[in-house]
């Protein structure tokens, strides 16, 4: 869609596609490239989708630590699903075209499930906290009803605050730049391509970031700067470790999302210098690695989500035998 000024001239328009980009200087390898990914998303659907299957198999594991990961888990799949279809079309098809309403959706889904995902690690420290502060309280503070809510309030205020950012965008002159730096859709990247002001989408995008990442940082910092203080007022050397030894898996998704998230922030502000294939290769560290990471530390660490893994293959093979005698 073109715009003219007062004197009839074409000064910008909107394109009809984003051309995205899959990793520069790559191209001629893209069917290798997309083996790796093709194993990523086989890991990611196939673990965090084990890991509910066991939480909903499983009554006993009706739990707020367990429904969280749950949780956790859906907005993993949610940005993995919400990647997939342009990274693979990217990688394995070379059809590097997207529509511009649907790049716009695409980063809206992205974005709101990553606000999820920070939200909920936040619920999750919240909830290692109760446990060791006040462990005969814990089921009367954590409630089912109460976690349900945590989870709808989380989704929805990812929602709600993404949801000006596509309108933002929309209204934006493009003046012929419309390749993308991603295989995908992200915010930072789309706002630095319009060629008018756009002061307002980068405060508002500034606004959500410290309003939701920020905050679920610092309040996630905090949460275990009063966790190890609790700690350390366990007499006992053998407790002090079994309490900080439930905090050892949920320490590793902090890490493993929130690091590349920063590096990737650092980046795409003071990185216009750097080499071109460190953008991409950093968005793809921070969307790939804690889905791919996360249920393989908790499948490995989480005594009752291995024993429930365990039960599902075991109960798989002795199907397998009956069906195979019986066919003798």
């Amino acid at each position: 869609m073109q715009t003219r000024n007062s004197s009839g001239l074409i000064v910008g328009f909107t394109p009809e596609t984003f051309i995205l980009t899959g990793l520069p200087g790559m191209e001629a390898e893209h069917i290798w490239i997309s083996i790796p990914f093709c194993l990523m998303y086989i890991i990611i659907f196939l673990g965090n989708g084990t890991i509910l299957h066991v939480i909903h198999m499983n009554s006993t594991l009706y739990q707020p630590m367990y429904l969280f990961l749950a949780m956790l888990a859906l907005a993993e799949l949610g940005i993995s699903a919400s990647t997939l279809p342009t990274v693979l079309r990217i990688f394995l098809f070379d059809a590097t075209e997207i529509d511009f309403n649907v790049c716009l959706l695409q980063m809206f889904s992205i974005h709101s499930f990553s606000i999820m995902e920070s939200g909920i690690l936040l619920a999750m420290s919240m909830d290692h906290f109760v446990a060791i502060y006040s462990p005969l309280h814990y089921t009367v503070i954590l409630t089912f009803p109460r976690i349900i809510l945590i989870g709808i309030t989380t989704g929805l205020k990812s929602v709600v605050l993404m949801a000006p950012l596509p309108v933002l965008l929309q209204r934006l002159p493009f003046c012929g730049h419309n390749t993308l730096s991603h295989s995908y859709c992200l915010h930072p990247n789309l706002v630095h391509l319009p060629c008018a002001d756009t002061s307002i989408n980068n405060i508002y995008g500034l606004f959500i970031v410290i309003s939701t990442f920020g905050l679920d940082f610092l309040l996630i910092v905090i949460s275990y700067i009063l966790i190890l203080h609790t700690v350390l007022g366990i007499a006992s050397g053998g407790s002090r470790w079994k309490a900080l030894n439930t905090c050892g898996s949920h320490v590793c998704a902090v890490l493993v999302y929130y690091v590349p998230m920063i590096g990737l922030s650092m980046v795409h502000r003071f990185g216009q210098h750097l080499p071109a294939l460190l953008q991409p290769t950093m968005a793809n560290i921070y969307l790939f690695f804690p889905p791919v990471v996360n249920p393989i530390v908790y499948s490995i660490k989480t005594k009752e989500i291995r024993r429930g893994i365990v039960h599902i293959f075991s109960r798989k093979r002795v199907r397998r035998d009956i069906s195979q005698k019986h066919g003798r």
